[in-house]
């Protein structure tokens, strides 16, 4: 038996809408530039929801208020020019757009937001950071929506 402990990569994500458009945006990564929902790693000592509002501020410069879940996702990716194996577990939320801070600075790799119709989203399916991008738009239109209170995040977690 392998002594070596799995750990998957936790990530949150924004599920934006407005007017039957889905905020995405743009980015530089390993494999290149790519399309993505705003999102990122989770970091200690916050909680999913205070991490996906954090994230959606810097990637978009947006205040974002989460409101329901839409899924929890577990995948698996493998890059391309160096091999490595990365599992990620992602929380992805809908919520409210709040207010731009103009001024603010998008998040280092960030190239730009766009809103994108659901069939632009498909159309781009290959400039796709991840096949999430689309699992979580298509799991937002076809309602999915958990209470909050799904996902509790202990006291501890914010003693440090």
């Amino acid at each position: 038996m392998n002594d070596i402990r799995w750990k998957p990569s936790v990530t949150v994500a924004a599920i934006i809408e407005r007017d039957g458009r889905y905020l995405l945006i743009e980015e530089h990564t390993p494999e290149g530039l790519r399309l993505n929902n705003p999102a990122g790693h989770l970091d200690p000592g916050e909680s999913p929801e205070q991490g996906v509002a954090r994230e959606a501020l810097e990637e978009t410069a947006h205040a974002f208020q989460p409101t329901a879940l839409v899924g929890i996702y577990l995948s698996r990716f493998q890059r391309e020019r160096t091999g490595e194996d990365v599992t990620y577990l992602r929380f992805a939320y809908c919520g409210d757009l709040g207010t731009e801070e103009v001024g603010r600075a998008l998040d280092t790799g960030i190239v730009r937001t766009l809103w994108m119709t659901p069939a632009e989203v498909r159309a781009s399916a290959d400039r796709h950071r991840s096949p999430l991008v689309l699992r979580c738009i298509e799991d937002h239109l076809a309602g999915r929506r958990f209470p909050m209170a799904a996902v509790l995040t202990d006291a501890s977690v914010f003693d440090r």
